[in-house]
C-alpha cells in the first residue's frame, strides 16, 4: 500500500520505528484530548443544543438562536464571560484588526512583549506604512522582545511603570519568527508579573494555532481576551471560514460595534446555514487538534533522525501546533512543500512555488491542499524563502492522513539525494 503511494520501503520503516518509539507522547495527546473533550461536550449539553440551532438567517440577520447560541458554547470552553464568533471574521488576521481597532484610541500605545507580532500585522499596526492603519489614526506601537525564548519581565515592568500603556498583545504562536512557542505556563507568569504594577492595561491574547493544544487556555489565567481563527484548531476542519473574540464582556461588546456598527453590535450578522458547520467543527476540534499534534510529534522525531534542525523536539512540550523544520537551504525546504502537496487530498497534482504574497516581505511558498482553502488545521506547509530557510508545518485532519502527507514529503526530499 504504501509502495503504490510512491513511498519507498524505507520511509516505510522509519514511519514505524518512530511510531513505536513515540507511544509515550501519544498517550499525553490523547489525555488532553480527553479533557478537552469533556469541556465541549459539557458546553453543548449545558446549552441544550439540538437541531433548532443548526438552522441560520440571512439579510440582517436579527434573531439567530442557533448564532447566539454558539456564542454561549464558545465562551463556556473557553472560560469567558462573552464570546464573538462570526463568519463575517476572513480569517485571524482581520479578527485581530478588528480588536485593535475596538481597543484603541488615539493617542493610546499598543505593547507588544513578544516582539514583532505575526507579517500580516506589519500594516494594521502601521509597522509598514499604509494610510489605514493603527498608527494613521494616531495609536503609538512599542515591541520588547523576548529574552532568551521567555518574557523580559523586567523590562515589561519597567515599561509599565512610565505609564500610558494602554494595550499589550501577546503572539503564543511563533508566526515566521524563529524562537519558541510560548506555553501556558509562561504566558501566567508575564500576566502576573504584569498585574503587579498595572491592573487595568488590557491584555490581549493572538491564540491563533493554540487552542486545545493544553488544557488551560488563557482566559483562565488572567487574560481580558483572546482571538483566533475557526479555519485553525476550534473550527475542527469543518468551518469554512470565520474567527472568533472572547474575554471580557465589555470587550467583546467593543469588538462587536466595531465589527458591525455602534448600537447594532453582537443583534446582527445573518448566518446563512453555517451554524452546523461551526457546531461540529467545534465537537471535533479536540480530536482534530490531536492529530495535529501526532503528526508534528512523527515529523519532528523522523526528521531529526535525518539531520535537520526541529522544534520543538518529539518529547518537548507544546503550545501550539506548528512544527518548524531548518533545512538550511532552499532545494529542500522547497521539495519538501511541493511534497506536502503531493500527498494532499485536493490539487496534489499542482506544485507550489515560492511566489509575492500580499502582507508578507519575502517570497514565500505554500503547501495546502486542503477542503477550505487557507485553512492550517488541515495539513499544511509554508515557508518564507530565506534562510536559514525554515518551513512551518501545522495540522492533519486525522493523524493517518498526517503521517501519509508527511511521508510523501520525506520521500520527496529523499529521492533528491540518492
Amino acid at each position: 500500500m504504501y509502495e503504490q503511494f510512491g513511498i519507498s520501503k524505507k520511509v516505510e520503516q522509519l514511519i514505524k520505528n518512530s511510531e513505536q518509539e513515540l507511544q509515550e507522547e501519544f498517550k499525553k495527546v490523547d489525555e488532553i484530548c480527553e479533557c478537552n473533550s469533556l469541556k465541549v461536550l459539557n458546553a453543548f449539553i449545558k446549552y441544550n443544543i439540538s437541531d433548532m440551532h443548526f438552522g441560520g438567517t440571512s439579510g440582517y440577520g436579527y434573531g439567530d438562536v442557533g448564532r447566539d447560541t454558539i456564542e454561549k458554547v464558545f465562551a463556556e470552553v473557553l472560560g469567558a464571560e462573552d464570546s464573538l464568533v462570526r463568519t463575517q471574521f476572513i480569517s485571524g488576521t482581520h479578527a485581530l484588526t478588528v480588536a485593535l481597532f475596538a481597543f484603541l484610541r488615539p493617542g493610546d500605545t499598543m505593547l507588544s512583549i513578544n516582539g514583532k507580532p505575526y507579517d500580516t500585522l506589519d500594516e494594521v499596526i502601521g509597522i509598514t506604512e499604509n494610510k489605514s492603519s493603527l498608527k494613521s489614526y494616531g495609536v503609538k506601537y512599542e515591541q520588547i522582545e523576548l529574552k532568551e525564548n521567555d518574557f523580559d519581565i523586567p523590562k515589561i515592568q519597567e515599561r509599565l511603570k512610565k505609564g500610558n500603556v494602554k494595550l499589550i498583545e501577546i503572539q503564543r504562536s511563533r508566526g515566521y519568527a524563529l524562537r519558541k512557542s510560548l506555553s501556558i505556563t509562561k504566558v501566567k507568569n508575564v500576566i502576573d508579573k504584569i498585574r503587579e504594577i498595572d491592573q487595568d492595561v488590557i491584555i490581549m491574547i493572538d491564540n491563533c494555532y493554540c487552542e486545545f493544544v493544553g488544557t488551560i487556555e488563557p482566559l483562565q489565567i488572567g487574560a481580558d481576551v483572546i482571538v483566533g481563527s475557526l479555519i485553525k484548531n476550534l473550527g475542527g476542519g469543518l468551518a469554512p471560514n470565520g474567527g472568533y473574540i472572547a474575554g471580557k464582556k465589555e470587550l467583546v461588546e467593543l469588538a462587536a460595534e466595531r465589527l458591525t456598527a455602534p448600537g447594532l453590535g453582537k443583534e446582527v450578522g445573518s448566518t446563512l446555514g453555517i451554524n452546523k458547520n461551526i457546531l461540529q467543527g467545534l465537537f471535533m476540534a479536540p480530536s482534530v487538534v490531536a492529530s495535529s499534534l501526532k503528526t508534528a510529534i512523527l515529523t519532528s522525531h523522523i526528521l531529526e533522525k535525518l539531520g535537520y534542525k526541529l522544534e520543538p523536539k518529539s518529547n518537548e512540550e507544546r503550545a501550539d501546533i506548528v512544527q518548524t523544520i531548518e533545512f538550511g537551504n532552499q532545494e529542500d525546504l522547497i521539495r519538501y512543500c511541493q511534497g506536502i502537496q503531493m500527498g494532499s487530498p485536493i490539487d496534489a497534482s499542482s506544485v507550489p512555488e515560492p511566489w509575492d504574497m500580499p502582507g508578507y516581505q519575502d517570497k514565500v511558498i505554500m503547501a495546502a491542499g486542503s477542503f477550505t482553502q487557507g485553512s492550517s488545521i488541515e495539513l499544511s506547509c509554508d515557508a518564507p524563502i530565506r534562510p536559514p530557510y525554515v518551513a512551518f508545518q501545522q495540522g492533519g485532519l486525522t493523524y493517518e492522513y498526517g503521517k501519509l502527507g508527511v511521508a510523501r514529503a520525506i520521500e520527496n526530499i529523499l529521492g533528491k539525494k540518492e
